[in-house]
């Protein structure tokens, strides 16, 4: 009797760790980048080139993942044909060559915080995407359809309000506990580095939605993420060439820059584009844009009382109306979900989703 019950309670444990395992990993990619706004900052306030540091940071993350990718899915990794490559190609520009180019230059002209919000707006553009591609119905007769619109035009009105308006500046209740080089000044060409964020996060969406067609067709993590980095190395190398013509750019020291490109390699662009790629697959791309709100939380808690970063009431206003509509937009979408698996239990078709890979096809119209 007492074997039983502790088989019980053992099987309890797993089961809610295996239901909240995705959740878990989520909050702590969210950690992981909230951690990378900071210390990159830091990086390009002590000089550091951008598009220098996303060519060395996903070098390293690929000769990091190479050895797992390697020996852990040799009998799991499909064969890589022509057509396959382009594809992987693409991913990669759409991902890191052109997204992560923009992005980081873009937190020269603004700010972590501001960086950090504009990312919730990832998952309405998305919705807007797969519309446009026809991958998404909405049902405007449905209270989730209409939440769904809503909160799409709830987020791009909140995106307006921080890329147009600044307002006036949050004072600062006391010194800050730490000290970045640079970061508390104001940050001159807002605008211009408002568009591109705004650019980045649109792109940004076209690989959410890609990816799961290409996780369908190439089904190994680990692989995909060790080619999405030294191919996106190499497009971001070739880039820039073309922008940085100081050869001085390249050199970094034993210092912030290099942890800075260690960090953002390992952790960032190799420990956590595998997690996403893993809750990709497993819980769709809904599911992971979900949680970036809470690295913008994160990230203004350490920005304002932590750093003493200066805030203005437009961006704060802005967040709060984009969370608000991605969360609303996030309720009619889970609507679509509970709706998917209730036809997936009545059918009796043999392809019905009993099968993760045909999980990932339920998903791919997910935002």
């Amino acid at each position: 009797m007492v074997e039983k019950k502790g088989s019980s309670s053992s099987n309890n444990v797993g089961s809610i760790w295996k239901k909240f395992k995705p959740h878990v990993l989520m909050i702590s990619t969210q950690l992981g980048y909230t951690f990378l706004y900071f210390i990159t900052e830091a990086s390009f306030n002590n000089g550091m080139n951008p598009h220098v540091y996303i060519t060395y940071r996903h070098i390293v993350a690929g000769v990091f993942i190479f050895p797992f990718a390697y020996f852990l899915e040799r009998k799991q990794r499909p064969k890589l044909t022509f057509s396959l490559f382009v594809e992987i190609f693409i991913l990669s520009l759409l991902g890191i060559g052109l997204t992560l180019n923009t992005y980081f230059a873009s937190l020269k002209y603004t700010s972590p915080t501001f960086v950090a919000s504009m990312v919730n707006t990832i998952a309405s553009l998305t919705f807007v995407i797969a519309v446009v591609l026809r991958l998404e119905i909405i049902n405007l007769r449905n209270p989730r359809g209409v939440a769904k619109v809503l909160g799409t035009l709830i987020s791009l009105a909140g995106v307006m309000t921080m890329t147009l308006y600044k307002g006036p500046i949050v004072r600062n209740l006391w010194h800050p506990l730490i000290q970045i080089q640079g970061s508390n000044g104001p940050h001159e060409h807002w605008l211009k580095g408002s568009l591109l964020t705004v650019s980045s996060c649109i792109t940004w969406s076209i690989w959410y939605i890609m990816q799961a067609y290409t996780l369908k067709r190439y089904p190994a993590q680990l692989s995909l993420t060790t080619w999405m980095s030294m191919i996106g190395g190499a497009q971001s190398a070739v880039f820039t060439v073309f922008v940085q013509h100081k050869p001085a750019a390249w050199t970094i020291g034993f210092d912030i820059d290099l942890w800075s490109v260690l960090y953002g390699g390992v952790i960032c662009s190799g420990a956590i584009i595998f997690i996403q790629l893993w809750c990709t697959e497993e819980k769709g791309p809904v599911f992971v844009t979900m949680f970036n709100p809470v690295g913008t939380i994160l990230v203004a808690v350490l920005a304002y009382f932590v750093l003493g970063e200066t805030l203005y009431t437009g961006s704060i206003l802005g967040a709060l109306v984009v969370m608000a509509g991605l969360y609303l937009l996030l309720w009619g979408k889970d609507g679509d979900e509970k709706v998917d698996l209730i036809m997936s239990e009545e059918s009796n078709d043999d392809y019905a989703p009993k099968t993760k890979d045909n999980n990932v096809i339920l998903h791919i119209v997910e935002p």
